[in-house]
């Protein structure tokens, strides 16, 4: 009689207890940012002297740059944006994790929980990146103005020491406002309408978690982003590629475009910003969504 009452007192013992899934490492988002910018970079440059410098027309903007600093010069100011996506992207899916955490949202929750995670994210990476925002589109914009006026950083470390030595420490939060804004509607578009609409497409059934929703939720994500982000992207890019006095007020820049441009100078390069951001959002979040793969593997979790 006692072996039945021994073994009913060590069955639940030997029930083993779920897993608990670790969390992945707070640089992944980073990487996976740094590998779709430099893969979709010749797209950014052009977007960036569309905006700052006022080329007309993106096939044309590109033509301009072959025909002036050859095929490389496409990928001008790439150290700019490693340095950029490297500050900027890993605090970024860092802080977009963690403000989740914070306020109980997953990828599941609201709509507006997740806006308000990317919103606070986007807060905290846009002041941490912004010193790398503003050398990657100084450096993007250099060569598309006249000889006397480039700034000929040598590499994006060369850049901030320079900035630095020749414009004071201040320099570093040039255009900060209009960054954080960006940063913020960036990252609750983009972030947030990724879970979002993953969430809702994993809802119907038609849908596994696979790279097939991982493209189409990506998708819909960079059209919201490019769409919100347009306004703030081109007052910070106009900001920050002035140099000296004439960047230093964003309200006097705004003013001085509406009266030369119009209303309509907010959206000016919407079709090379939604031509880079679609790719690249897609990029980042497809490569993200395999990076996580891989970390699994090696975890033994698949």
């Amino acid at each position: 009689m006692s072996k039945p009452i021994e073994e009913t007192i060590a069955q639940p013992s030997a029930v083993a207890a779920p897993k608990k899934k670790q969390p992945y490492p707070f640089w992944l988002g980073g990487v996976a940012a740094t590998i779709a910018a430099s893969i979709t970079h010749p797209l950014d440059l052009t977007k960036v002297r569309m905006q700052a410098t006022g080329d007309k027309g993106m096939i044309n903007s590109l033509r301009k740059t072959v025909r002036t600093a050859g095929a490389r010069g496409l990928f001008d100011g790439i150290s700019g944006t490693w340095l950029r996506q490297m500050t900027y992207s890993i605090c970024r899916f860092w802080a977009y994790d963690e403000s989740k955490k914070l306020i109980g949202a997953n990828e599941k929750s609201p709509a507006w929980q997740l806006a308000l995670a990317g919103c606070m994210a986007g807060g905290i990476a846009g002041l941490v990146g912004n010193p790398g925002e503003i050398l990657m589109v100084r450096m993007q914009g250099d060569f598309a103005k006249p000889p006397e006026k480039r700034l000929n950083y040598k590499n994006s470390i060369d850049g901030l020491i320079r900035m630095v030595r020749e414009e004071g420490w201040s320099s570093l939060g040039r255009g900060v406002g209009p960054n954080v804004f960006r940063a913020i509607l960036m990252n609750a578009s983009q972030l947030a309408s990724y879970d979002f609409f993953k969430s809702e497409l994993l809802k119907t059934g038609y849908f596994e978690d696979n790279i097939y929703v991982h493209t189409t939720a990506s998708f819909a994500a960079g059209t919201v982003a490019t769409t919100v982000c347009s306004p703030a992207d081109v007052i910070k890019s106009r900001i920050m590629s002035a140099s000296g006095a004439e960047g230093k007020s964003a309200i006097q820049m705004l003013r001085t475009s509406f009266k030369n441009e119009g209303a309509m100078f907010m959206f000016k390069g919407w079709v090379p910003a939604w031509t880079r951001l679609q790719p690249t959002t897609m990029l980042i979040f497809i490569t993200l969504e395999q990076l996580k793969r891989v970390v699994d593997w090696t975890r033994g979790d698949l």
